[in-house]
């Protein structure tokens, strides 16, 4: 499976993300946040839905620049919002939660870290997921899990500021290290474009497509992640 992954979009169009679609074969586009730059909601719709001619499914989760409405322009369009809910598709189990932990500038999107623990772990535990992994180590009936959030796990390569701070979210770093997916996939801080590992999870921060930048993942047949970022 090929799985592309964008974050940061910021109410631009890429029209190299759209020949990147028509050229090559990508089953499943995820977009971890971000989409408009404190809107309009109607971007969100268009966006999406001009991305989905390009037949890939698309998965989608708000970010913290996000305004009120986005969720629901997500839920509306041909994506499918992952947002505080957990999917199965294909050989696959996503759960996804879009926002950030607070940051300086107030955005409408912001959580704090309490919040944003007790939101992922309640709908886990909705879903029955005390771990995503068996004992054995293998992954539940076979599926991959994947979390994508726009906020990276804290004190990561995916959290590291231009100043060399770390600004991302403890509370989802909690949740990798006590549910221990195969891949989060994140975004958020624009300079971090990044792969690192937090114990046996690949953390991937496609950088801005509002740049020009993505990941391209590639989930082979014995359930390997195969990561390396595009330019777009």
């Amino acid at each position: 499976m090929n799985i592309l992954a964008i974050s940061d979009v910021h109410g631009n169009e890429n029209n190299k993300l759209y020949s990147y679609l028509n050229d090559n074969k990508i089953d499943l586009l995820i977009v971890s946040g971000d989409i408009t730059n404190f809107g309009p909601v109607d971007f969100v719709e268009y966006f999406i839905n001009k991305l989905s001619e390009y037949g890939t499914e698309i998965f989608a989760i708000p970010g913290n620049c996000d305004p009120d409405g986005v969720e629901r322009k997500i839920i509306d369009s041909n994506a499918v919002c992952i947002h505080n809910t957990v999917i199965e598709y294909e050989n696959l189990v996503l759960y996804g939660f879009g926002g950030s932990n607070p940051t300086p500038f107030d955005t409408p999107g912001e959580f704090d870290e309490d919040t944003f623990y007790k939101s992922i772990k309640a709908v886990l535990e909705s879903k029955n997921i005390d771990s995503v992994k068996e004992p054995t180590g293998e992954f539940p009936h076979g599926k991959i899990p994947i979390l994508v959030t726009h906020a990276p796990p804290k004190d990561t390569e995916a959290d590291k500021i231009a100043d060399g701070s770390h600004v991302g979210s403890e509370a989802i770093r909690r949740i990798i290290e006590e549910y221990k997916p195969s891949l989060n996939i994140c975004g958020h801080i624009h300079e971090a474009m990044s792969m690192d590992m937090l114990g046996d999870t690949v953390i991937i921060n496609p950088g801005m497509l509002e740049e020009g930048h993505g990941c391209l993942i590639e989930v082979d047949k014995n359930n390997n992640i195969i990561a390396n970022f595009v330019k777009l």
